[in-house]
C-alpha cells in the first residue's frame, strides 16, 4: 500500500478570501476547501449562501474572523432568475411544481409588481432554508414534511432593477438588507402578478463594498502556487470599508490597544475603524497605517470594541 503524503501544517493566516461559492456546494464546503487550500489554522465564512445560490461569499481567516459581523450586517446585491408561471413545492427549481398558470403580461405590469416590494417590507422566512428552530436548520423539517411556525420579519428592499425579461423569464437585480430572501420575494413578485413564479437561479454579486469582480474561484484557487493564494488575501478592514476612520499617534495607540479609552476631537460615532502608524511598513505600501481595531466614539472618548493582538497588528503588517 503506497503511504499517503504527509499532512501539510496549518498556519496562522490573517485577512479575507473573496470567494465565488460554486453551485451545489454549502457555505461551510467552500470555507473547508479554502482553509485547506490556504492551510489556515482558523477560518470562518461571513453568513450563509444556499448551495443552489453561486457567487460572492467572503471567508475571514485569523484576526479578520474578529470583524466578520460587519460584512454578515452589510447589505447584499443579488442577481435573480426568477421563472414565471410555475410555483413549486420548495420556492425553486429544485422542488416539484405544484402549479401552473399562463403568462400573459406586460411591462409594465412587471415593472409595478417588482416596485411593490421596494422599500421596508415584512418577510416570512422559507421552510426551504438554513434558518434555525431549536437547533434545526428549518429545511431539515420540511424535508420531513413537518411545517415550523415562523414570524416575520421587518427587511428592507433597496431597489430591484429589470435586467431581461422574456415571457416566462425574468432575470433582475436586486439590492437588500440582511436577512432577505431572494427565493421569497420571486414567489411574491409571482403573487402580485398573478401567474405565480419560482427561483431559477441566484447569484450574489456584492456584499457591501465587496465586489464579485475581485472574487477568485475555488479552481483557480486550486492551480495557484501557494504564495499566489496567499496574496489572494485581502486586510482584515476591507470588512469595515464603509466605517469612518481614526488615526492615532504612535503613543496613542500603544494605550488604545491595551484598551484605554482615549481623548478624542471627534464627534460622536456608533462603530469607527482605528489605526496607528506601521511599526514595519509595507514595501509595497509604506504610507499604510496599521489596523489596531473597532472602537465608538461617545461623548469625546474612543471606547474599543474589538481589538487585534499585537502579534496580529504585526502579522497584518508582514
Amino acid at each position: 500500500m503506497t503511504p499517503r503524503p504527509p499532512r501539510q501544517p496549518r498556519r496562522a493566516l490573517h485577512g479575507v478570501l473573496l470567494l465565488d461559492k460554486p453551485i451545489g456546494w454549502t457555505s461551510n464546503d467552500a470555507l473547508q476547501k479554502a482553509k485547506g487550500l490556504l492551510r489556515a489554522e482558523k477560518g470562518g465564512h461571513t453568513g450563509t449562501l444556499d448551495p443552489l445560490a453561486t457567487g460572492l461569499l467572503p471567508l475571514c481567516f485569523g484576526a479578520a474572523t474578529k470583524f466578520s459581523q460587519a460584512s454578515l450586517d452589510a447589505d447584499k446585491t443579488y442577481r435573480a432568475h426568477l421563472k414565471l408561471g410555475q410555483r413549486t413545492s420548495t420556492g425553486d427549481r429544485e422542488g416539484e411544481v405544484v402549479e401552473t398558470r399562463p403568462v400573459q403580461l406586460d411591462r409594465a405590469a412587471v415593472q409595478a409588481a417588482c416596485a411593490r416590494f421596494v422599500g421596508p417590507i415584512d418577510q416570512m422566512p422559507p421552510m426551504h432554508s438554513a434558518l434555525k428552530h431549536e437547533g434545526r436548520a428549518l429545511y431539515d423539517y420540511a424535508r420531513a414534511g413537518i411545517e415550523v411556525e415562523r414570524a416575520t420579519r421587518r427587511i428592507v428592499i433597496h431597489r430591484i432593477d429589470i435586467v431581461d425579461w422574456h415571457d416566462a423569464d425574468l432575470v433582475i437585480d436586486v439590492s437588500c438588507s440582511k436577512g432577505t430572501y431572494i427565493r421569497t420575494l420571486a414567489e411574491d413578485i409571482g403573487s402580485a402578478l398573478g401567474c405565480g413564479a419560482h427561483l431559477q437561479d441566484l447569484r450574489r454579486t456584492a456584499s457591501g463594498s465587496l465586489n464579485i469582480s475581485d472574487a477568485v474561484t475555488i479552481e483557480a484557487l486550486a492551480v495557484m502556487p501557494e504564495a499566489e493564494r496567499e496574496a489572494r488575501l485581502l486586510p482584515s478592514d476591507v470588512l469595515l470599508s464603509a466605517w469612518p476612520a481614526v488615526h492615532l499617534p504612535n503613543d496613542e495607540a500603544g494605550r488604545f490597544l491595551t484598551g484605554l479609552r482615549r481623548r478624542v476631537a471627534l464627534a460622536d460615532a456608533p462603530a469607527v475603524r482605528v489605526y496607528g502608524p506601521a511599526s514595519t511598513p509595507h514595501p509595497e505600501r509604506p504610507e499604510a497605517p496599521a489596523f489596531l481595531g473597532t472602537a465608538h466614539i461617545t461623548a469625546g472618548e474612543l471606547i474599543a470594541d474589538r481589538l487585534l493582538s499585537p502579534l496580529e497588528v504585526q502579522a497584518s503588517q508582514a
